[in-house]
């Protein structure tokens, strides 16, 4: 009975540590030094949230930069790869057609080489991010979109510039969401 006692007190004890306290330091560190992050990364445009900086989102319009293809159709509770190995001939009919998908949407020659990124979705299918070969890409479409003078070209190769992450130990990326909220706050 003394053992079942001390392993009960020890149990309790543990659960308080582990289940309350760490959880409960975590939270309150997280959200004392790293608050932007600890929430979510959430972007708001006009004081309405519009999405998070660490998810991809689906947005059709051509007026818009696009995001990398998701296998789970950016939905964030099935998110994950589509698991098919190289040798899949289901893996390439689909990047077949998002060759052919993304080749249409931005106007490009059917032999035009295209960015890994442009065609295949990243291991979460919710990767907020797009290589800057994606980005460049897709500026003639975003432009003839939106009707942009050879000023405001300028202002679009400089907004892509500003919003370009990496590039010197990492791959340059461009985060899509804060770009195409800085399109719109700026053309």
């Amino acid at each position: 009975m003394k053992t079942f006692l001390q392993s009960l007190r020890l149990f309790a004890l543990l659960t308080l540590l582990t289940g309350a306290l760490y959880p409960l330091a975590i939270w309150a560190t997280g959200h004392a030094f790293f608050r932007n992050a600890a929430e979510g990364s959430l972007l708001t445009h006009n004081n309405r949230i519009i999405g998070s900086a660490l998810l991809a989102q689906k947005n059709p319009d051509p007026r818009y930069f696009q995001p990398r293809p998701s296998a789970g159709d950016y939905a964030t509770v099935p998110s994950g790869a589509s698991n098919q190995p190289w040798t899949s001939a289901k893996l390439a009919a689909s990047v077949i057609t998002a060759s052919t998908d993304y080749r249409t949407f931005n106007q490009l020659a059917p032999t035009a080489p295209l960015p890994s990124d442009a065609i295949t979705s990243s291991g979460s299918g919710l990767d907020p991010h797009i290589s800057l070969a994606n980005a460049r890409l897709q500026l003639s479409r975003v432009a003839r979109a939106r009707n942009l003078t050879t000023q405001q070209l300028t202002t679009l190769d400089t907004l892509l510039a500003r919003h370009t992450e990496g590039g010197h130990l990492t791959p340059a990326r461009v985060n899509v969401l804060r770009l195409n909220l800085a399109l719109d706050k700026t053309l």
